[in-house]
């Protein structure tokens, strides 16, 4: 039976089934007194067979049975039923009520307010009784007309079963004289119940079977019963007289606790058949009598005291000392407690050591008693010298002696502690099947007694030590289930040769989630309960992350329950990565315990601990992000996560808590979000070229320099080719064709020996005496020291005004040289500068 232990003791609300069962009699509503109108939440079927409304139809109507009012119902009695309910008071009235059918009926109709635990009133009970026998007769449409007399024959000819059961109630009697749920209604009374969840109570003399003390008083008795299941059986085999005070003193005390617990057990709850606990002390008194009390007090007879008397006739004595063997019962409680540790291996495996001794024990004394009775050949008074117990005596150096100027008997012989440990240790070798020989039976007694207990302790073996191999596999289910999985995750490692740094994560992860979880599959637990049980289990086992977090606080039950239900524990070893950079970052992560660090380009930018978050606001988001970052454990971390599609599945349904979610939480990680930072190696890597490029010499040429000048000369002309496109075509075509005879032998060489050449060609021309060191640039009428100075367009562009060579020909077109070439072919000759004290001057030739 489930629940057999302790029974049904579960808090329950009990409220209903009190009030049913103390107004069986009695019509009533019941309804919510916290809504406006106080609507009706339950109807019995006596009230809907006095209103003639099915239940449904009650249902959510006000409890004020304005939906039962009519054209004769008085309204002040309307207007005190509605202040009643309004004010939260308790109170009688006679009001006119319409049936479904609309005819009229006089109500006793009384009003009391429900409180729960808080003191604050969630119900009303209303409670009518028919009292239109006892009213004026009502007038309607079809008795207009009648006498007074006939009005009243026609309510009582129709009311005859009301009149029947409330024949002896007089007009005075019903406005006074309440029933009996009546006087339970009232406010001041103590057994009006309350509308709250409480456990099962039981009377101030009644004791629950599943306290702490009966528990501690189980264990006692269990262990006086063992003693007693010992030392029953010895006493009466070894025939002790118990003449020693102190035994006699121990057993009377083991005596009187026994009646001890005879007398508890009138006073203690039981199971009842559908896993109820009984409390009602007349069905514990009944159900003791008939099952246990026999026995138990047949057991708890004081032989002891009786038997140690010396002057009790020895036949008397003998019927004593066998009638101990009733106290054997008293293992009867064993059996009773049986079923309470089938559950538990270890118990169950010393219980069934203890019974294989016990049973030993028995057939030890059983085996003393039949070789003591056959030792001595009664017939003859002679002894027997093939019996165990003489070749025991001549064994141990103790014969048996016949003492024949004395007693005339036969005397000595082996103590009783030396026959009793020979005796245990025979049935021990025959119960475990070994049988050394040393003691055999050789009487015909004695070979029937040990045929019987081969076969019986053949069954007893077996049927111990096989429970006992069953109960070891059992125990050691989950290590070995452990075992073997560590071998196979060993050989699949070294299968496909899988790296050692990666084996010994997974080996570490395996070891480390088995302790965390004792090899327990929460998904098949939880699969094992019904939807609703599963959903508070979830929100316990998620407890931490729903209290910590105030994103969840605004979240009703159902809401919890919904996510609760979806999200999932993972435990996490160190060196674990929960998120690697790049891939999909589906889940919201939530750390319980542990710490983890976020690493951004072989940096870490974050280390997470309890209470922190990481993932994506996918639900901010329409696309799927891609992980910026790696996440690694540092510890062993547990952390309760929830897929993306679970949880906008709930934000979608609870719009409300989906605003208040969105709002409330914040990410202490977004993997969405890519961090932007500079190392300290670049920082000091561009710091130290920083510092390598001002220890070298600068090369900084001042406002006033020739070069700079020549670079606004450069400037200049590119203006004035700009603006003087139209004069240029006036030029001299004379000089055109000297300028084309010269460009014809300069188009072969580079850019820069053609302005080097032309500028020698002109300073050959004008003086006629040259100097191999003079480049022709300073001493030509293109001086970068003139480079400011006004010219002619002639003089500006000289080339466009030589003639070709011959003094024919037609002028060259004027090709203008783009900026870039002009600055290429500066760059050549800077080479040809030096450097003089850090001023740049150029070679020239001399005068």
């Amino acid at each position: 039976m489930p629940g057999g232990k302790r029974g049904l003791v579960a808090p329950q609300n009990t409220f209903l089934e009190n009030i049913v069962r103390r107004s069986s009699e009695t019509s009533f509503l019941l309804g919510n007194a916290q809504i406006v109108e106080w609507p009706v939440v339950y109807s019995n079927d006596g009230f809907c067979k006095l209103s003639g409304f099915h239940r449904a139809e009650v249902m959510q109507k006000s409890s004020t049975c304005s939906f039962m009012y009519g054209e004769l119902t008085d309204k002040k009695t309307i207007d005190k039923v509605r202040q009643t309910f309004d004010n939260y008071e308790s109170n009688c009235f006679e009001i006119l009520l319409y049936r479904k059918n609309r005819s009229p009926v006089w109500f006793y109709m009384q009003v009391a307010p429900i409180r729960n635990e808080n003191d604050k009133v969630v119900l009303f009970l209303c409670t009518f009784k028919d009292i239109t026998l006892f009213k004026q007769p009502i007038e309607d449409e079809t008795t207009k007309g009648w006498t007074k007399f006939a009005r009243l024959t026609r309510a009582l000819t129709n009311n005859r079963n009301t009149l029947q059961q409330l024949a002896p109630i007089g007009k005075h009697e019903v406005s006074h004289k309440q029933s009996r749920l009546a006087e339970v209604l009232q406010l001041n009374s103590d057994i009006l119940p309350q509308y709250k969840q409480e456990a099962p109570k039981t009377p101030p003399h009644i004791i629950l079977h599943y306290c702490t003390f009966k528990t501690t008083w189980d264990w006692v008795i269990l262990i006086l019963t063992f003693y007693t299941a010992i030392m029953v059986p010895y006493n009466v085999s070894f025939k002790t007289k118990q003449n020693n005070i102190v035994w006699l003193v121990l057993d009377s005390v083991v005596d009187v606790i026994f009646l001890v617990d005879i007398v508890l057990n009138f006073h203690t709850t039981f199971v009842g058949p559908g896993g109820e606990v009984i409390s009602d002390p007349k069905l514990i008194r009944m159900n003791y009598l008939k099952t246990w009390f026999v026995i138990d007090l047949l057991s708890c007879l004081p032989y002891d005291i009786i038997n140690a008397f010396e002057n009790v006739d020895e036949g008397i004595s003998s019927l004593f000392s066998s009638l101990k063997v009733v106290r054997l019962l008293r293992l009867g409680r064993v059996a009773r407690k049986l079923d309470h540790y089938l559950e538990y291996g270890a118990a169950v495996l010393v219980l069934l050591v203890c019974v294989f001794g016990l049973v030993a024990h028995w057939l030890a004394c059983i085996w003393y008693s039949i070789g003591d009775y056959e030792v001595i050949d009664e017939a003859t008074n002679k002894i027997k010298m093939d019996s165990w117990l003489y070749q025991l005596a001549i064994g141990i150096g103790s014969p048996y002696r016949f003492n024949a100027s004395g007693s005339g008997q036969w005397e000595g012989g082996p103590g009783k502690y030396s026959l009793y440990i020979t005796s245990l240790y025979f049935t021990m070798t025959s119960l475990t099947t070994i049988g050394f020989g040393n003691i055999a039976p050789t009487t015909d007694g004695e070979k029937i007694f040990s045929v019987a207990m081969m076969m019986v302790g053949s069954l007893l073996y077996a049927t111990i030590f096989g429970n006992v191999t069953t109960i070891f596999q059992q125990m050691y289910a989950n290590t070995n289930r452990y075992h073997e999985m560590l071998n196979n995750v060993r050989d699949f490692l070294k299968l496909y040769q899988v790296p050692k740094g990666l084996s010994e994560r997974v080996m570490d992860y395996i070891v480390s989630t088995w302790s965390m979880s004792k090899g327990i599959d929460t998904e098949k637990v939880l699969s094992i309960c019904p939807k609703d049980m599963r959903a508070d289990i979830c929100v316990h086992l998620n407890r931490k992350v729903f209290n910590e977090h105030p994103a969840f606080r605004l979240a009703s039950d159902g809401c919890l329950r919904s996510l609760a239900v979806e999200f999932q524990t993972t435990h996490c070893a160190p060196g674990d990565l929960i998120f690697h950079a790049g891939e999909s970052v589906d889940t919201l992560c939530f750390v319980v315990s542990g710490s983890l660090e976020v690493i951004q380009d072989d940096e870490v930018i974050a280390i997470l601990g309890k209470g922190d978050v990481f993932g994506d606001v996918f639900w901010k988001e329409t696309t799927l992000a891609h992980a910026c970052a790696n996440v690694r454990a540092l510890t062993y971390c547990d952390l309760h996560v929830i897929k993306r599609e679970a949880l906008l599945k709930v934000l979608e349904f609870y719009t409300a808590f989906a605003n208040s979610f969105s709002r409330n939480l914040i990410l202490t990680c977004n993997l969405r979000k890519r961090i932007i930072f500079r190392k300290i190696s670049e920082v000091k890597k561009e710091e130290e070229e920083r510092q390598r490029a001002k220890n070298e010499v600068q090369l900084t040429i001042p406002q006033d320099h020739p070069v700079r000048k020549l670079f606004q000369k450069f400037k200049q002309q590119k203006e004035l080719r700009n603006q003087g496109a139209a004069a240029a075509s006036q030029l001299d075509l004379e000089k055109n064709r000297l300028q084309l005879g010269h460009s014809s032998l300069q188009h072969s060489l580079p850019l820069s020996e053609q302005t080097v050449r032309l500028k020698v060609s002109q300073e050959a021309g004008r003086s006629g005496d040259t100097d191999s060191c003079d480049s022709g640039i300073t001493k030509s009428e293109l001086r970068i020291d003139r480079a400011g100075e006004a010219r002619t367009p002639a003089a500006v562009t000289p080339l466009l005004h030589s003639p070709l060579p011959g003094g024919a020909g037609s002028p060259h077109p004027f090709c203008p040289i783009p900026e870039q070439a002009l600055q290429a072919n500066i760059l050549n000759i800077i080479p040809l500068l030096s450097v003089n004290e850090g001023h740049f001057f150029w070679f020239h030739s001399s005068a």
